[in-house]
């Protein structure tokens, strides 16, 4: 807490007692970094200075302004909880741990760092940096991604709480990590607790902390059907449990591998549901566009076709959009890619 007081990064949630904008800030920091989280909770905050006002949003319109910041179902889980405080707890933010706890997408980290730093209450956060600096200091090689070491991790961060300061000293813990005991190349030298950090005792820095499983990524190869008539192209919203739920895209065929094959695709079903017995004519064929995810690795194409406008189209499910307000709509990072880049001659 003294390097802290010396050393601490000033951002705007910090200092904080508005429980709303804490929980904000905290859920696009999960998986996101400082950097990248910064400018969505500032746009947030400005749209939707209220828990109230974020319960009465359209999702598209949370989505929409979630977009780019990946793992949605965070958006999606923020928005169903502010309308849970607005419509159950008559908008009252809950502040108690286990309150706090059963708010969807609210885990014991989430809700310990809104606990301690809105309410002062004596919960200890346990994120990524952390597990880190505990690991390192006191040279435990048990795996944190083990149920055995999580609870652990997790006592042992509750014994070390300073309960008269829990905001204070969560904060410092995690900018220790964040900024000093950092993953690669952490600043040992410069590290106020060297002189009693075990891993730097026993040359074990650079091997903790331990992880016991690797994650295997699965491949996915997208061929998206990007349609030009009259001005319109076909999107479909994403409703199903798989990823991108609830976010926009273009008619999708999906393969079991990559192809720049014009016969596969004008023999798939969609292509038929779409455009059976039209003149369609496949203008380009975009280079492959990769996006990974925690467990899967997404390679798209896309397949620009054009219709003669007086052609009738068959949009089936698929919502037929301008596509001058395509902007409107929350896309998958994948597909943002393509649309920034592509020259869309067919519209």
């Amino acid at each position: 807490m003294a390097w802290f007081a010396q050393s601490h990064r000033p951002l705007p949630w910090k200092g904080e007692k508005d429980p709303y904008l804490i929980w904000l800030s905290e859920i696009i920091l999960q998986q996101t970094r400082v950097a990248q989280g910064l400018p969505y909770f500032e746009r947030f905050r400005k749209q939707y200075p209220t828990v109230q006002q974020l319960a009465d949003a359209p999702q598209d319109e949370v989505m929409k302004l979630w977009e780019g910041l990946g793992y949605y179902s965070r958006a999606r889980n923020l928005h169903a909880a502010a309308q849970y405080i607005a419509g159950e707890l008559d908008g009252r933010f809950p502040d108690t741990y286990e309150g706090i706890r059963q708010l969807k997408g609210v885990g014991p980290y989430t809700a310990a760092a809104i606990a301690s730093f809105a309410f002062g209450l004596p919960h200890a956060v346990l994120d990524g940096n952390v597990f880190r600096v505990l690991s390192r200091f006191f040279a435990i090689e048990t795996p944190v991604d083990t149920v055995a070491g999580k609870k652990a991790f997790a006592a042992l961060a509750q014994e070390l709480l300073d309960t008269s300061q829990p905001g204070p000293y969560n904060q410092a813990i995690m900018d220790f990590g964040a900024t000093l005991c950092t993953p690669q190349s952490p600043a040992c030298p410069a590290c106020p607790l060297r002189s009693a950090c075990k891993a730097l005792g026993e040359d074990k820095v650079g091997a903790l902390p331990i992880k016991s499983k690797k994650i295997k990524k699965r491949q996915r190869f997208f061929h998206y059907l990007v349609i030009g008539h009259q001005g319109n192209t076909l999107l479909n919203k994403r409703t199903g449990k798989d990823i991108w739920q609830n976010l926009y895209e273009f008619p999708l065929l999906e393969l079991p591998h990559p192809s720049r094959n014009e016969s596969e695709i004008r023999n798939s079903t969609l292509w038929r549901q779409l455009l059976s017995g039209q003149e369609a004519a496949i203008s380009r064929v975009s280079p492959p566009y990769q996006q990974l995810l925690t467990h899967q690795k997404i390679m798209a194409s896309f397949w620009e076709v054009s219709l003669p406008a007086e052609a009738p189209l068959n949009s089936g499910q698929f919502l037929a959009v301008n596509q001058k307000n395509l902007s409107t709509f929350a896309f998958p990072k994948i597909i943002s890619q393509y649309l920034n880049q592509a020259q869309l001659t067919l519209f």
